[in-house]
């Protein structure tokens, strides 16, 4: 007798359309939202290379810092704290944390830390959380939000020695982490680059990566369809045709093919070339933005597509997905975005989330 087949877990897809010129259109919240990001991909039917515009924006892109070892104190010492991380423009992450396994780190460009820790460490700290809502039958998860730019979280005031006395004393968290910041040396004093200079770290530059499509079914989208009704092929579909072009999967289902029997959604019409461009690395919100003007002006002139398209993945392991909002590996860890662009400045937008997550707004 075989055994019996385990359920899958539930997973979370929004689906929203409107316009980029609407007034009341909120696609730039979305973006700026979605703070730890670790790929971009596009794709674009019917170009054969990556337009000068796009490969522009996609240069001027962030560099960021891996730093191994670093105590999570230095990063609320008085001066880092003032001059870095209250201005808005600083993101954090722990690298190679699981969220599910281990205690994961993040500052938010808000001004906001997020702990999520195990029972023992969040017992050890003595600071005031919730219980993950992932939880089981009991509480072995806990979320420490701390609101940074709270006057009570002012240097000197007791909360705020509390919080260092914890991290630094009582449970000394040190952990590798990716760091981006917006401001430069200039604007603030240097203290960033005074803190790495007294750990080990590396600078990275995001990596672009473009592939050309050939001779290959592509799905045909309206704007006005976005349910897949008639003209257009559903958003579930349409997003698994995008994973399976990002991993260069066939899906002409030829009978001699062992490896795929995928087949491209209907309504389909055959593309007879596209591209492909892949964007990773640590990626803030601003850049991912900039990113999706200059997509927005791709129509600026007469083109052979009427649409193109923006993935954009979050990290699996990121403590939050959309603002505050906890997120949770479970399985598969979805948390990604996706754009599509139409001639006429519609847009479709698609936020999955599994089942370990708030629902995205």
């Amino acid at each position: 007798m075989s055994p019996e087949l385990e359920k899958c877990s539930r997973s979370l897809l929004v689906c929203e359309k409107s316009n980029f010129t609407k007034e009341k259109s909120r696609y730039d919240i979305h973006v700026s939202k979605h703070y730890f990001n670790y790929k971009v991909s596009i794709v674009i039917p019917e170009c054969a290379s990556l337009p000068a515009s796009i490969a522009g924006v996609i240069n001027s892109f962030n560099s960021y810092y891996r730093v191994r070892d670093l105590p999570i104190y230095k990063l609320l010492e008085e001066e880092f704290l003032e001059k870095v991380v209250k201005k808005g423009q600083f993101y954090a992450l722990s690298y190679n944390t699981r969220i599910d396994e281990d205690n994961t780190i993040a500052f938010l460009p808000s001004g906001q830390l997020i702990l999520s820790v195990d029972k023992d460490t969040y017992e050890q700290l003595g600071l005031e959380g919730k219980p993950s809502q992932y939880k089981h039958r009991k509480v072995l998860r806990y979320v420490v939000t701390i609101d940074l730019t709270d006057k009570l979280m002012s240097p000197g005031a007791k909360r705020y020695q509390r919080l260092i006395t914890s991290l630094k004393e009582w449970v000394p968290i040190k952990c590798d982490l990716m760091i981006s910041s917006k401001m430069t040396a200039e604007e603030d004093g240097g203290v960033l680059q005074n803190l790495l200079s007294q750990y080990s770290f590396e600078e990275h530059r995001p990596t672009l990566h473009t592939h050309t499509l050939k001779e290959m079914p592509c799905p045909s989208l309206h704007s006005t369809d976005r349910h897949g009704d008639e003209k257009s092929c559903d958003p579930h579909h349409f997003l698994e045709w995008l994973g399976a072009v990002s991993m260069d999967i066939s899906s002409d289902n030829e009978a001699s093919s062992f490896l795929s029997t995928y087949v491209c959604p209907d309504p389909q019409s055959l593309m007879s070339h596209g591209l492909l461009c892949t964007v990773t690395g640590f990626l803030i919100p601003e850049d991912i933005y900039s990113l999706l003007l200059e997509l927005r002006r791709y129509f600026d002139e007469p083109k052979f597509t009427s649409w193109l398209s923006m993935t954009v993945h979050g990290f699996v392991d990121s403590p939050v997905s959309w603002g505050t909002t906890e997120h949770g590996f479970l399985k598969s860890g979805e948390n990604f975005y996706n754009f599509v662009c139409f001639r006429n400045q519609d847009y479709w937008l698609h936020m999955a989330t599994g089942s370990h997550d708030g629902c995205p707004p």
